[in-house]
């Protein structure tokens, strides 16, 4: 996953984290939990993120992603504003499970900020093969059908539909090699998008929908990538 830290905020968060795990009486911790930022709101801009207050990213730009942090699981207030302002266009709150790992997507316009918290539940897999799997991230867009080479294989796809079916949070094993990709309307033959895709076996891609429909420049309609892996 691409990083965008800045090395203090690295230690930040390991003070953060640190000071909030206690031992118990058999000198044993509890199981952290990891999670990464995704930035996919195509006109919120760079974005800072903090939980409880303390920075964790600053200047995240759109389509790009943090890489995974270790944190001390519990509930947290998640915070997000426009980098060089300091009034939050996002406060709500997030929890996080001993021994699990997330993505935290920031997703929808910059009006209507909201996050899509999923669980990255994978084992990186052979170098035979790779896994995938795919979000409809995209503001305006109708139910999406996703064509690799020709083959549909997530189909009906609407938009942030994971948030109500955890099921589409799982992956699924292809054959590495580079695909044509084409983001269709569901149920017909209508390509809103098409993008050449390379995928290298032995990694784990999460590809989402991004930008709007009918616009043009920066935030037009495109798929974004995640590899969990790098």
């Amino acid at each position: 996953m691409k990083k965008t830290l800045f090395g203090f905020l690295l230690l930040i968060l390991t003070v953060f984290v640190i000071s909030s795990c206690k031992l118990n009486d058999n000198n044993t911790s509890s199981p952290i939990a990891s999670f990464g930022i995704v930035n996919v709101s195509p006109n919120a801009g760079n974005l800072d993120v903090y939980l409880n207050t303390t920075p964790i990213v600053y200047n995240l730009p759109y389509g790009t992603d943090t890489g995974y942090f270790s944190i001390s699981p519990g509930a947290y207030t998640f915070m997000v504003d426009t980098t060089g302002s300091t009034a939050p266009r996002l406060n709500t709150s997030v929890s996080f499970t001993p021994g699990f790992t997330y993505s935290i997507f920031i997703i929808d316009s910059s009006s209507n900020l909201q996050v899509a918290q999923v669980e990255d539940n994978f084992t990186a897999p052979a170098t035979d093969s790779a896994d995938v799997r795919f979000f409809n991230f995209s503001p305006n867009s109708p139910a999406i059908d996703v064509a690799v080479s020709g083959n549909v294989l997530f189909s009906s796809r609407a938009y942030n539909d994971v948030s109500s079916n955890i099921g589409l949070a799982q992956f699924m094993t292809i054959a590495p090699g580079t695909y044509t990709v084409e983001l269709r309307t569901a149920g017909t033959s209508t390509v809103l998008y098409s993008t050449s895709i390379t995928i290298t076996g032995g990694k784990v891609y999460t590809f989402y929908a991004k930008g709007f429909v009918g616009d043009s420049g920066s935030q037009s309609l495109s798929i974004g990538t995640v590899v969990h892996n790098e």
